[in-house]
């Protein structure tokens, strides 16, 4: 990816993550990927509702694309004072599977994906004068 590419990446990703945490308290990759236009509402719909092995396998964006992606978040989440807090996902289903996000199955990966971004706890210190 030229740097061109790769600074409007960090710009899309800044701003999907920013505006996801105004709306939820919390920036997930998905979060992120919707907010690029890589992966569309409807579509994790279906993989929430079983339909859909992963989320990777509907995205419009390749595999390494995705990959810089995720870094750039984490990297804005860090730079940004987020902690990161591993979740899990289940289905929307009867038997309430756990949800797999990527092809390969990595655990690596997998967390990644789990991970959500909490705005940093206020300090106990700063008794807001």
């Amino acid at each position: 990816m030229n740097p061109q590419n790769q600074a409007k990446l960090r710009r899309d990703i800044a701003a999907a993550g920013s505006a996801a945490i105004a709306r939820n308290g919390y920036a997930t990759t998905i979060d992120v990927l919707l907010g690029t236009g890589w992966v569309r509402p409807e579509r994790v719909k279906e993989w929430r509702r079983g339909r859909v092995p992963y989320p990777e396998q509907v995205m419009v964006a390749s595999l390494p694309k995705i990959s810089a992606a995720m870094r750039a978040f984490r990297t804005w989440a860090e730079s940004a004072g987020l902690r990161p807090s591993e979740t899990v996902y289940v289905s929307w289903t009867r038997d309430r599977r756990r949800l797999r996000f990527s092809k390969s199955g990595n655990s690596n990966i997998e967390r990644a994906y789990r991970t959500h971004w909490l705005p940093p706890k206020p300090d106990a210190n700063s008794g807001g004068d």
